[in-house]
């Protein structure tokens, strides 16, 4: 099982970027899928989820509005748009795949999440 997260780079406050995470491996039709980010010192924050059917998101109360998250189960891929970037999104961003039922579907506990991508730098400058 493999997650594969690209799409970031360097960019001025207020653009956009789109982050995709290739799920290969297997199909993850059953399964939620979330985007979590961690700053440099800082620890490692939800940011979005989808849940199983692609229907239901749920995001972090400061990227809500301007990141949208869906999903594209025939291609296994989870695409992360995010508009208007703020200098505090810095980070590097990872996709990971909920594995575990103890938790809601779309939670933001990291241990819900049992497959991790690599990362993908965001850098937004001021």
């Amino acid at each position: 099982v493999q997650l594969q997260a690209s799409g970031g780079g360097l960019v001025q406050a207020g653009d956009s970027l789109r982050l995709s995470c290739a799920i290969s491996g297997r199909s993850f039709t059953g399964y939620g899928v979330g985007w979590f980010r961690q700053a440099a010192g800082k620890e490692r924050e939800f940011v979005a989820a989808i849940s199983r059917n692609g229907f239901g998101t749920r995001y972090r109360d400061s990227v809500r509005g301007r990141f949208t998250i869906s999903r594209d189960s025939a291609k296994n891929t989870v695409t992360l748009q995010m508009t208007t970037l703020r200098p505090e999104d810095t980070a590097v961003y990872y996709c990971a795949v909920q594995t575990t039922d103890r938790y809601a579907q779309m939670t933001g506990v990291r241990e819900a999440y049992g497959y991790w991508g690599q990362g993908t730098l965001v850098t937004v400058s001021s």
